[in-house]
């Protein structure tokens, strides 16, 4: 019997290893810049075309490679990084694996230029699709130049399931802007299609935050310094008003390397409790230092992933730390009563004497102002009023009887607000002929939340909220395909900042929010003025409804049309939508009702939540059986 197992050629093995480092045009930005990082640059440029699918440069002034070292990178698991297993529990580096250069270059056209500071000539490698082309002395300046081509040309497959441009390269933009974040005394730059996106220079930490975000944010930041002998934790936590339900910046670095968990996320945010409502996020930027023995960064292909030895101890230490910051700068709110127009109050002494004695009361104990002396005088001619010395008609003294009706009407309203029909008065032990006949209501409302209606199954229940959003997404929907929607010009224009991975999706929906009612003036660097909002909007934030429905979509990636209209329908209706809390009239319940049952999905809204429910009449006999 023949032998079925064989070694896979290096082409296919590298092929392979590149699904799982290589997923992307970013992935490769990603992979050279931390290249670059680890080789001691200190200005790094990268250049993109057609979002990444045409061509990738990333250029660098670090400390270059030999000719053997040029040609020898390329190789699967060649690497300067770590000599022996003890090295992957002492790593200081970005990268540590070398696979991420036999990856790019196996599923793209790479040409390589480089040069040590020490070698008069440089060196040019070019490979395609894991097959060396040419190797030959080249002239370039110290450090290092990639240039990635063609990415995917060799696998179809890949290449037809990646995004569209602005997706990709938002994904480009996340991905520089987390290398950026953690190496500030870096110079970068960015370019895409000939255009400067980032420019940032080397500056401090707080200054390559604002660089990255936008001014506004400096005044939502609140520095966080901890030192242990666990580990170090230190850069920006938000204040509790910069707090939102989406898109809001939260990231994770540890020893200089980006990372997601969860589990320290929910520390950060156990800090906050009952500082911010439920549901919404803080913004802050964590930078942890810690003995890399305690930590395993080996443990998912993309490195985000990190497993720590103490994470509860870190837990506590972090949560403990954002809590201090947000105390040390009194950012804590405090309860503060308005003392506008307050009386002057004046404080008790007990050993000082009044200067005065206290006011005297004279009472006539036997004035009555319904009796009168039953004589009267003739009214003096051409008076209209009664003199001092007319008199009022006599009053019967039972004027008491007169009242006594009103509290027989007050008892009998009373209690028609208790019960809704007489069998359930006389049940209680009140005549039916005590009660005054009134129709009920066709709706309740129930806390401010529910409204609850009798139909032929049972008892319907609706929850308000979530019932006008779906009329209201409808309604836009609707608005925006006939493009009937009115603006309302805004009092003062207020300016809304996007960072650049935001603005990418901004820029693409911008048509859509301008036929919904929006207008924005672009004011340069990333800030738009907001003009103009849809009409029925007066009262909102316009800054916090137009960052909500960039965040949503930026949150679903949208690359069709249709998908950028339900996200900006969706996003519109729920800034306008009826809040939990808000008290209705009987006419208001009854057109909300009227409204749902006229859309096409009356159960759920366009989220997929449910709008509403039934308790089964069979369900309420059981109850009260």
């Amino acid at each position: 019997m023949s032998d079925v197992i064989q070694l896979l050629p290096d082409s296919v093995a590298n092929q392979i290893a590149a699904g799982e480092v290589i997923q992307r045009p970013a992935s490769v930005i990603k992979e050279l810049v931390e290249n670059a990082v680890d080789a001691g640059a200190r200005n790094i440029q990268v250049v993109v075309v057609d979002a990444g699918r045409t061509n990738i440069q990333v250029i660098d002034d670090g400390k270059g490679m030999s000719e053997t070292d040029a040609r020898l990178a390329f190789e699967r698991h060649s690497t300067s990084k770590i000599r022996k297993a003890d090295d992957l529990f002492a790593l200081r580096t970005m990268g540590f694996r070398g696979e991420a250069l036999a990856s790019i270059a196996a599923v793209a056209q790479v040409e390589l230029k480089t040069r040590q500071e020490s070698d008069e000539i440089g060196t040019l490698v070019a490979i395609s699709g894991s097959r060396y082309e040419r190797q030959e002395p080249c002239a370039c300046p110290v450090g290092t130049n990639f240039s990635v081509s063609n990415i995917f040309y060799n696998v179809p497959a890949r290449r037809k399931f990646l995004k569209s441009n602005s997706t990709e390269l938002n994904n480009i933009l996340t991905a520089f802007e987390r290398i950026a974040l953690v190496n500030p005394q870096i110079s970068f730059t960015l370019h895409s299609n000939g255009t400067e996106v980032f420019n940032l220079r080397a500056a401090n930490l707080r200054q390559r935050i604002l660089d990255v975000f936008g001014k506004k944010f400096n005044h939502d930041l609140l520095p966080v310094n901890v030192e242990t002998t666990m580990c170090k934790v230190s850069g920006f936590a938000g204040k509790p008003e910069a707090a939102r339900k989406k898109g809001v910046h939260q990231f994770f670095f540890v020893n200089g390397r980006y990372m997601k968990h969860p589990y320290f996320n929910k520390a950060v945010m156990a800090a906050y409790d009952r500082l911010i409502p439920v549901g919404e996020q803080v913004p802050y930027f964590l930078y942890f230092e810690v003995d890399p023995k305690d930590i395993d960064v080996n443990i998912h292909p993309t490195k985000t992933e990190i497993k720590f030895e103490n994470e509860q101890a870190i837990w506590q230490i972090l949560s403990a730390a954002v809590k201090e910051s947000i105390g040390m700068f009194n950012d804590v709110p405090t309860i503060d009563f308005d003392t506008e127009d307050k009386p002057e109050i004046p404080m008790f002494n007990p050993e000082e004497i009044p200067s005065a004695s206290a006011p005297k009361i004279s009472v006539n104990p036997g004035y009555n102002p319904f009796k009168t002396r039953s004589t009267t005088m003739a009214k003096p001619v051409g008076a209209c009023f009664p003199g001092p010395s007319s008199t009022k008609p006599e009053i019967d003294q039972n004027w008491e009887q007169l009242y006594e009706g009103l509290k027989d009407q007050d008892e009998q309203q009373h209690t028609m607000e208790l019960f809704d029909e007489p069998e359930q008065a006389t049940a209680a032990g009140i005549t039916a002929n005590s009660i005054i006949a009134e129709k009920s209501p066709s709706h309740y409302q129930y806390k401010g939340k529910y409204i609850m209606t009798a139909v032929k199954s049972g008892l319907m229940i609706i929850d308000q909220h979530r019932a006008h959003v779906r009329i209201l997404f409808e309604q836009y929907l609707k608005q925006l395909a006939e493009r009937t929607f009115h603006s309302q010009k805004v009092l003062f224009p207020e300016v809304v900042q996007f960072p650049m991975s935001e603005k990418v999706i901004f820029e693409k929906i911008l048509p859509e929010m301008n036929g919904m009612g929006f207008e924005l003036e672009d004011l340069g660097g990333g800030s738009y003025a907001v003009n103009s909002v849809p009409a029925g909007l007066e009262g909102m934030n316009p800054v916090r409804l137009v960052q909500d429905m960039v965040s949503s979509a930026v949150e679903k990636g949208v690359s069709a049309m249709d998908e950028i209209n339900q996200a900006l329908a969706l996003s519109l209706a729920r800034q306008a939508a009826i809040p939990h809390g808000q008290v209705l009239s009987n006419e208001e319940m009854e057109g909300l009702v009227n409204g749902l049952f006229a859309c096409e999905n009356v159960n759920y809204t366009p989220d997929g939540k449910s709008v509403l429910c039934i308790l089964q009449q069979q369900e309420i006999e059981h109850l009260l059986g």
